[in-house]
């Protein structure tokens, strides 16, 4: 079987990638088809992340795990997108943060004498340079103080000072 994969660039513009990936192909794989119809080197790091069908960012999948757990090399498509599971959220470039949002569209059969991973279909130019990325906290309410509501002399009174000498 074949899964034929959209990969969205998080930019404004629309840029875009379908490619048809063998079921049995490793994310790493899949990692290296996306770098390559994007024009990217591949030689950076990056990490899929488990995703619903709004976006939201679950569990990493990186390229270099350096605990037990899953990671791209080991893990094979069809263990990641399941009847549930169709989306998946793409880093790449830690340093720049390209991101892609990845989703299975469509499962088919391999045409005898095709190689894949293989591009089907794009869309759009990547820009020279990542967009700025804004992080946000879901919940900020816990972080509204106000120093003026803080009294100095609280501060001290969780410790003896015997502990310190």
């Amino acid at each position: 079987m074949i899964y034929r994969i959209r990969i969205i660039l998080d930019v404004e513009e629309d840029v875009l990638r379908d490619i048809e990936i063998e079921a049995t192909a490793t994310l790493e794989e899949l990692h290296l088809a996306i770098t390559q119809s994007f024009g990217f080197l591949g030689n950076e790091m990056a990490s899929f992340y488990e995703s619903d069908a709004s976006w939201q960012q679950g569990e990493e999948l990186p390229l270099e795990s350096m605990e037990q757990g899953p990671n791209m090399r080991e893990e094979p498509l069809n263990s990641v997108f399941t009847s549930a599971q169709h989306h998946l959220i793409y880093v790449y470039d830690f340093l720049n943060l390209w991101t892609f949002f990845v989703e299975l569209k469509e499962v088919g059969e391999v045409i005898s004498g095709t190689s894949y991973p293989k591009l089907i279909h794009s869309q759009g130019e990547v820009p020279e340079e990542a967009p700025e990325k804004l992080f946000e906290a879901e919940d900020e309410t816990h972080f509204d103080t106000d120093p003026a509501d803080e009294d100095p002399s609280d501060l001290d009174n969780d410790y003896d000072e015997s502990e310190f000498y």
